[in-house]
């Protein structure tokens, strides 16, 4: 695999940014990592990607530091794209950045200039962790047709839940003013998408993480399979911690390639 720190200009953001990117790499003589067969096995064409998406005091690293994602992928054959957006919530900030426009219409593109991955929504899967997990369930209801597959772990789903606790409400009122919009909220969001239209989801969160995330969880994954969505759900003992997601995370790629 080839990990990559990209730095670029972002114009939607009007700053430069960095993301990290892992691509599949055909080697011979790399030992002991799976998936790592020679020139011959390595398909000609665009690579499938997952954006994978950082909780709230992550970044770009997050993935790559605190689990074995470079192994999952180049198993899977993945490339993996992680963007850096800061504490936004993959948001249009009222007083700050557009980092919802900046993830869900200029990021793909600057990739697909940079990377050769595929622009096919068929090989296309977004991901991501607590905040993250709320910025790829938005990217799936908002914007269904570019995805083949999409998946939240220990998802901040609840907005109107997390916005009215009080260590939260300053940042939730920076970022989205005095209530949580609409098109912000992903449970109006799912009551308004058409469920044929969406693309395969897995929710899945630590039963011991705390009890709001866990029953915002359970009931978006509800939500989901009452609209006649095609959902997986995976509730098990864990907290919101690393070693969950890590734990997760293949089970989570292997779902979403079929495997």
């Amino acid at each position: 695999m080839a990990l990559i720190t990209c730095d670029f200009f972002s114009e939607v953001l009007e700053v430069g940014c960095s993301m990290t990117v892992v691509l599949p790499q055909p080697t011979e003589e790399q030992i002991g990592v799976e998936g790592s067969p020679g020139e011959e096995a390595i398909p000609r064409t665009d690579f499938p990607v997952l954006y994978l998406l950082h909780g709230l005091s992550d970044d770009h690293t997050a993935w790559v530091r605190y689990t074995s994602l470079e192994r999952y992928a180049a198993a899977a054959g993945l490339a993996v794209v992680m963007p850096a957006v800061n504490r936004s919530f993959y948001a249009n900030e009222r007083n700050g950045g557009r980092y919802w426009d900046y993830v869900a219409e200029e990021l793909p593109q600057i990739v697909g200039n940079f990377f050769r991955v595929s622009q096919d929504p068929a090989q296309t899967y977004v991901a991501g962790l607590s905040m993250g997990g709320y910025g790829a369930m938005k990217l799936a209801l908002t914007h269904p047709d570019r995805f083949a597959a999409a998946a939240t772990l220990s998802g901040a789903l609840d907005l109107d839940e997390l916005s009215s606790r009080p260590d939260r409400v300053e940042m939730f009122h920076r970022i989205f003013g005095a209530s949580i919009p609409d098109d912000a909220d992903l449970f109006k969001l799912l009551d308004r998408a058409d469920a044929a239209s969406l693309p395969r989801i897995h929710v899945s969160t630590g039963t011991e993480d705390a009890p709001a995330l866990v029953e915002g969880n359970r009931r978006f994954a509800a939500d989901l399979l009452s609209k006649g969505a095609d959902v997986t759900s995976d509730f098990r003992p864990g907290e919101h911690v690393w070693q969950l997601w890590d734990d997760l995370l293949p089970q989570v790629i292997a779902w979403m390639l079929g495997r």
